[in-house]
């Protein structure tokens, strides 16, 4: 597999079904799940990472589609980039779609998939702003069929952790059927990982935007005042078209609660400005919130 691996791999079970990969973790504390491979196998040929086993999850077909249920669309966690950027997906959940195409080069979005960018975690993973902005839901495998949900951005923030033998098998994400937009800053033309990325979604039902901004953080950062700020502004019944003016203040209301300035000391002496990398920093976040919700409303 790499020129480490021959002293790192001891075992590869490749199960067909979640139950069985669960077992099969089961059997195998220290065995690590492996599906895309993108990120483990980059720590693996880095020499970061040397576990005694992997599981594979390539040949469990339920972790590679999707369907609907309950007004939800029930996506598995084995959906790579590419097939998530697919006209037919786009159509489902745009703003995801959208992630999914950004993710980075063809060899990239060929191979990794949903579930690795989850429980990788990685602050500029190009999907976890949206489905925090869908407030989207997990579907968590355990042993002896046992199923349990919990928020996304529960797992994120480490609030809630996968157990020993534990598996992302599903995501479940609304199905708002309404404007969604993902946009991206990177530091070059063409692919690359984000700087800072900004995914709107709008929620007519519940007369409601929602907001998250990845990249610029550990995990994504949800303006939840300047979200309530802006959907009671917005016309829900009419066109829905905001001024310049508001979707200029709505990016400066998102920059400014996601990117604050320093908290005075404890002595009353004035706080420090902030450096221009991060001023820099914060008018990216501001471009990104003002266009993308522009995007979403026209």
């Amino acid at each position: 597999m790499t020129t480490h691996a021959p002293q790192a791999m001891q075992s590869v079970t490749l199960p067909t079904s979640l139950d069985e990969a669960v077992a099969a973790l089961g059997a195998m504390p220290a065995a690590v799940p492996v599906a895309g491979g993108t990120d483990l196998m980059a720590a693996v040929n880095k020499g970061l990472l040397r576990p005694s086993g992997l599981v594979g999850l390539g040949r469990i077909s339920e972790l590679r589609g999707w369907h609907y249920q309950d007004g939800h669309a029930l996506l598995g966690a084995g959906l790579t980039h590419a097939r998530m950027g697919r006209p037919d997906f786009a159509a489902l959940i745009p703003a995801l779609a959208a992630s999914a195409r950004a993710a980075g080069p063809p060899q990239i979005r060929n191979a990794g998939t949903l579930g690795g960018n989850i429980v990788t975690s990685a602050p500029t993973g190009d999907a976890l702003p949206v489905l925090a902005a869908l407030e989207a839901e997990l579907v968590i495998a355990g042993p002896d069929g046992a199923r349990r949900e919990i928020p996304v951005s529960h797992l994120l923030a480490g609030r809630e952790l996968l157990e020993p033998a534990e598996l992302i098998g599903f995501v479940r994400v609304p199905l708002l059927h309404a404007p969604q937009v993902f946009l991206k800053a990177t530091g070059r033309t063409g692919p690359g990982r984000a700087t800072a990325s900004v995914a709107i979604v709008l929620d007519p039902a519940r007369r409601g935007v929602r907001c998250a901004v990845g990249a610029i953080a550990p995990m994504p950062l949800r303006p939840l005042e300047a979200e309530q700020w802006i959907a009671s502004l917005i016309d829900w019944d009419g066109e829905r078209g905001l001024a310049p003016d508001a979707l200029a203040a709505f990016g400066e209301y998102v920059a400014a609660a996601c990117i604050p300035d320093h908290a005075p000391p404890v002595d009353g002496s004035e706080a420090p400005p902030l450096s221009p990398a991060v001023l820099h920093l914060r008018r990216t976040v501001a471009a990104l919130a003002r266009r993308a919700l522009g995007r979403a409303l026209s």
